[in-house]
């Protein structure tokens, strides 16, 4: 085996890798070293799983995807610090087979194979995967010096800001959302680097801020309407700033293989994934809909560009008949 050759070379994708470095880091720093070695476990059961798929559909090229690493960090980032190493695992491994190889590979998958893996756990394992959130570490050393969260350490749990809110507690303070010193999953609470990150990557060219903007927008402007009419008790910025809302619209949100490529189409993908995402939280039963309302529509992104396309050319076409006659 030619270890050289059994990668492709991806820049984009290391690129997103240095952006969800910072990211990482903090949670290292709130929940320990431990998800990063779940994190390694996650990646190669991943590149196995994509070579073996791969190699059964084509045995002279097989090549795995260098985006399956990027797969695992966003994957693992977005699960609770306690999640068990198996069930991790097992969500990679569904996520690559059904989510990506099934499609054909690479550049072929229409949902986001990360979402897949975390939707899949998140429905077979709902105890694990809701029910228990460890509280973050604070002052330093921090996680640094650490490897399991707090709560696993002292059998003491905590819970998220949106659960705390939706039972009747107190808002969590909004500096302590932005910097990301609140229970939550592993790299989905600290608003403010993944903000910088979202910027790094538009810097980069290689995520679209007309999706970042228009998921964040709408999210913003549905919520403040629940909101100022008393629906709901979140505020619009309490809505940005907890949950997976931000993690999921700078990283999930703006994956090149699934997320359309006409800007038209981005504005529409990144509204409709904002509404649902509210609409989720604010009147079902689910805590956090962003997962849902990127699956949902990454269902539809074929259709939204088809009829784009349709109008352009009628448009086209009439334009063309005016100027004839």
């Amino acid at each position: 085996m030619n270890w050289k050759t059994l990668f492709t070379k991806q820049k984009m994708m290391r690129t997103v890798l240095l952006a969800l470095l910072p990211v990482g880091l903090m949670s290292v720093y709130l929940f320990g070293w431990r998800h990063v070695v779940m994190g390694l476990v996650v990646a190669l059961a991943g590149a196995v799983a994509e070579y073996l798929v791969m190699r059964t559909i084509n045995k002279e090229k097989t090549k795995i995807s260098e985006a399956v690493f990027v797969t695992a960090v966003l994957f693992t980032l977005t699960l609770p610090p306690q999640t068990p190493m198996w069930i991790a695992v097992v969500g990679m491994v569904f996520g690559i087979v059904f989510g990506k190889a099934a499609f054909g590979g690479f550049g072929r998958n229409i949902f986001n194979p990360a979402l897949v893996a975390r939707c899949f756990i998140y429905i077979a394992f709902p105890a694990q995967m809701t029910m228990e959130w460890a509280q973050p570490f604070a002052g330093l050393p921090g996680g640094f010096a650490q490897w399991l969260p707090q709560a696993a350490a002292d059998t003491a749990s905590s819970v998220t800001p949106i659960i705390t809110l939706n039972a009747g507690g107190a808002a969590a303070p909004l500096g302590s959302m932005l910097l990301g010193t609140v229970a939550g999953s592993l790299g989905e609470t600290s608003a403010l680097l993944i903000l910088l990150a979202g910027a790094y990557l538009v810097y980069k060219k290689v995520a679209s801020w007309q999706i970042m903007v228009s998921t964040i927008g709408s999210a913003a402007v549905l919520s403040a309407a629940l909101y100022f009419t008393g629906v709901t008790q979140a505020s619009p910025v309490f809505v940005l700033l907890s949950g997976g809302l931000m993690f999921g619209a700078i990283f999930m949100a703006t994956d090149p293989v699934s997320a359309p490529k006409d800007k038209k189409a981005q504005w529409l993908f990144g509204i409709l994934i904002g509404v649902i995402t509210v609409v989720i939280r604010s009147f079902s039963l689910f805590t956090e809909g962003m997962m849902f309302a990127i699956l949902i529509a990454n269902s539809v992104t074929p259709l939204i560009e088809l009829k784009l396309k349709q109008l352009a050319d009628a448009k086209k076409a009439k334009a063309k008949e005016a100027a004839a006659a």
